[in-house]
Order: structure tokens, then sequence, then C-alpha cells
């Protein structure tokens, strides 16, 4: 007897005809007529070598094979059918989901406190977890099912990854209120000179770092500028605050910190500061899901502003 042999469909056969104990009463709850049922019955009694049923002044009877079969059959059909009835119907207060995204370190600081909040309220159950994954293995995290979606500044191109501009942004200068420029007028906007004449610290973090600052230090030949490298955005603040050093952050996370920290923010030269594209990424094996839907939803009422900018 070989399991794979088995058309799954004459399991429900099975189950009905052993709960109305007539084919054609099974036939009509499955909306099958009696000699396709009765051929499901045929090719069962031939699969398992036994009769199943046998025929009674008060019906079908089932055999001592069949009563041991078909309990177990309509109760795994149940779960099956709860299962997938399931898929359909979401509810975030009773949800116990378990949510694994993929954040930078500076991803981390901007959106999870956002996230975590509306799960706590809205889903007290669920289980969110931020993993490490480089930015080029996204869509391979993704598509494994290591990661349900990330956030940051990702450009997929992989078949079968999906995504949505969440905001557009820029870079700013980040300096303690007491730091000044060496020369020129003390503006919002720092000159190209200016820049060029300031010590700079940057963050550097190996997970996913895109090289946006970097890129722009060096086309701008300011790379020897750089006198710190921090491998985590968390350090800067405390550093521009201690030295006389400016840091380049962007411009939600700068302006996130003025309103704890005592900073000034510079916007940079046009032609200088970097920008780019903040996104929502998921894989479209998830596109349907009503869990995944409501989590990607949260992402948008939070940090969407695309449409807006628009």
């Amino acid at each position: 007897m070989n399991f794979r042999q088995l058309d799954l469909n004459l399991l429900r056969v099975l189950s009905a005809i052993h709960r109305t104990g007539s084919v054609t009463a099974a036939g009509k709850a499955l909306a099958l007529s009696q000699p396709a049922t009765s051929n499901a019955l045929a090719r069962l009694r031939d699969y398992f070598k036994d009769d199943l049923f046998v025929r009674s002044p008060g019906g079908l009877q089932p055999t001592r094979l069949c009563e041991r079969l078909a309990p177990e059959v309509q109760m795994q059909l149940k779960l099956l059918e709860a299962a997938v009835t399931r898929r359909d119907e979401f509810d975030p207060a009773s949800t116990e989901m378990r949510w694994r995204l993929s954040l930078s370190d500076l991803g981390e600081i901007m959106f999870l406190p956002g996230l975590a909040s509306v799960l706590r309220q809205q889903a007290p159950l669920a289980h969110l977890t931020n993993v490490s994954v480089a930015a080029e293995d996204v869509p391979t995290a993704l598509e494994s099912r290591e990661i349900d979606f990330a956030i940051g500044i990702l450009q997929p191109r992989h078949r079968g990854v999906r995504s949505d501009l969440l905001f557009r942004e820029h870079y700013v200068a980040l300096t303690s209120t007491g730091w000044r420029p060496a020369s020129g007028k003390v503006g919002r906007t720092l000159s190209a000179r200016q820049l060029a004449e300031a010590s700079l610290v940057v963050a550097s973090p190996t997970a996913t770092f895109h090289g946006s600052v970097e890129k722009m230090l060096v086309r701008l030949k300011l790379s020897e500028r750089i006198v710190l490298r921090a491998r985590h955005f968390g350090a800067l603040p405390d550093l521009a605050l201690s030295t006389d050093l400016m840091t380049i952050v962007p411009q939600m996370y700068a302006a996130n910190l003025g309103q704890r920290r005592d900073l000034r923010v510079w916007e940079l030269p046009r032609s200088a500061a970097p920008r780019y594209e903040v996104r929502l990424v998921w894989h479209e094996s998830t596109a349907r899901d009503p869990a995944h839907q409501w989590i990607r939803s949260q992402v948008h009422r939070l940090f969407g502003r695309a449409q807006a900018e628009a």
C-alpha cells in the first residue's frame, strides 16, 4: 500500500459516506454524481483491499477497518479546512505571529520604536525580530523565509521580490550647537568650502552600509577630512556633542535627535548632499497573506510619506 498513489480527494468521499451512510447522499453533499461517487468508492476499496462499507437494512455499514480510518480522516480534514479558513481571518488582537524583518542599526533607531508601539497596542501577543542581513543578501533572505520584510535603502531587482517607496531622504550635517564654520558666514546651509574645512565623523555599519556618504566625500575629494569612523549611528550624537567633529546623517534621524539633544542641523550644499529612497521590500509569496498585509500596512501608515511628497 503506497500512500503516494492515493488520491487524497478520495478521503473526502470516504468521510462523506461514513457520515451519511449512503453513496447517493454523500454525492449530493460533495456535489458529485452518483456514478462518480460510486467510482470513488471502488477506487478506495481497491487501494485499501477492503470493502470499507457493506450493505445492511439500515444502509451502508462501515467495516472494522473503515471504522478505524474514518474518524481519523474526518478529524484531519477538519484541521485542514480550519487552516485554510484561517488564512483569510487575521485578528491582530489574538495573533501570535512571529514576524522577522531586517533593519540596519539606524533603521532600528528610526523604525523599531514605532513598530513596537503598534504591536504592543494592537497585536500584544505577536513577536518581532530584527535579523541582521547584508543589503545585497536581502532578496535571498526573503526567498528563503529567513526574513519576512525589510526597510532600508534597497533597490531589489530580483524576480519575486516586491517593493514600495516609503519616502525620499537626504543627508544633513550635525554638530554641537557651539560649533561654527572655520570661514564664511553662518547660515542654515554650509558652503562647499565650509564643508571642506570641517573634521568629520561618519558611521560605516557593515550589515547594510550602502556607501552614500563615503561616495559623496570621495567625489568631493573630502575623504581625508574623515578623522573618525564609527560602526553604529547611535554613537554619532555623543561624538558630535563632545568634540569639534561634524557628522553626516539622514535628515529624518537629525530631526529626531534635534528634539532630544542639544545639536545643530546644517543643510549640505545641494550639489553635494546624497539623496536616496527608503523602501519596504517583501517577497511576492506573502503578497496576499492577511498577516503580512497587515504588518506592511502599519509600516506604510507609520512611515510612508511618498504620496504626500509627490
